[in-house]
């Protein structure tokens, strides 16, 4: 190689590693990497940085440093259907053998058969007593376990993936970078607390204490010479909406600075943030990426976005995410 050419080949060559390098760096300082830039994103660091930096007016103690986050639809998927109500179904399957009055009685016949939507036409009643049996009369170790195996073996009927792969990376991303901002971090749920609690921590890092959720009544009771907390067939708890606030106030005991969600369930959440004062943010992940995911609203009875709550957001300034516009990647399998 002649001298001229070896010169540029190396000048090329370095030119190149330090593109690559400074890439690697950008990539490395950048604590949302699947997050486009945008609004969204501008929104979350700019809070963050005036909330934790010291001498601003908008500061905030690192034990005020509260940020709740709904679980379906915010955190994971929630379609076709909530994943909570998928286990359910199954564990209909499994205890249909003890229970041969499901053969004619609804919603269970329906479900035997395979008609999800004729099980669910009975809306809201329908879904509650089909939670309420398959998760009561065993201990909450046993219920417990359950949860664990089912999780560690069940799969998305679209993306054929666990149900714990079908989380969002950009709210773990999220999640984790209050976290290393001095945010402890709480879901608030209307799915069932002791669903969540065997596997936040390790998907989310956000321990069982740090879970508020549904729940329903349990009995302290002695069995085999041992004390057992029993789970009981009727509802303790129900955390949505109005209730959500509610369970905040008795679980958490402080007043978020920072509330996240998808939907009408939520509203009332972002509402009671946003009440309080010095900065806040309140932000809504919007389901617009039908190639991606799912793309639903209004009209979906899972999840609904109605367009009043979209108007709500506009008027207090609560940040909308698109999935479509805002993230890079929306599973982790994506990457």
């Amino acid at each position: 190689m002649k001298s001229t050419h070896k010169q540029n080949f190396i000048a090329v060559a370095l030119i190149g590693a330090l593109a690559f390098t400074t890439t690697i760096a950008h990539a490395a300082d950048d604590p949302l990497p699947s997050w486009n830039d945008g609004k969204a994103k501008q929104s979350i660091t700019e809070f963050v940085t005036k909330v934790t930096k010291e001498g601003s007016p908008d500061f905030v103690l690192p034990e005020e440093r509260i940020a709740t986050f709904d679980n379906d639809g915010t955190l994971w998927c929630e379609q076709p259907l909530y994943f909570q109500l998928l286990f359910a179904l199954d564990r209909v399957k499994a205890l249909a053998p003890q229970h041969p009055e499901w053969k004619t009685k609804e919603p269970f016949a329906s479900l035997l058969k395979g008609d999800v939507k004729g099980a669910l036409a009975g809306g809201e009643h329908a879904m509650l007593e089909i939670i309420i049996v398959t998760h009561a009369g065993m201990t909450t170790a046993e219920f417990e376990k359950i949860v664990a195996d089912w999780i560690a073996t069940a799969k998305h009927p679209k993306f054929k993936r666990s149900y714990t792969e079908c989380v969002y990376q950009p709210m773990v991303e999220l999640l984790a970078y209050l976290r290393a901002n001095g945010f402890k971090t709480f879901i608030v749920s209307g799915g069932g607390i002791e669903f969540m609690r065997p596997w936040t921590e390790k998907v989310y890092g956000i321990p069982p204490e740090q879970v508020v959720g549904s729940s329903i009544k349990t009995k302290y009771e002695w069995r085999d010479g041992k004390p057992v907390l029993m789970r009981l067939p009727e509802m303790n708890f129900i955390d949505d909406k109005t209730g959500k606030p509610v369970g905040i106030n008795s679980h958490i005991g402080r007043r978020p600075i920072a509330a996240f969600g998808n939907s009408d369930g939520d509203q009332q959440m972002l509402e009671w943030t946003q009440a309080g004062s010095g900065a806040r943010l309140m932000m809504l992940v919007h389901h617009d990426d039908a190639v991606r995911e799912f793309a639903y609203g209004t009209e979906s009875k899972i999840g609904t976005f109605s367009d009043a709550l979209m108007a709500e957001a506009k008027k207090d300034g609560w940040v909308v995410i698109s999935m479509k516009d805002d993230w890079k990647w929306i599973f982790p399998f994506e990457k």
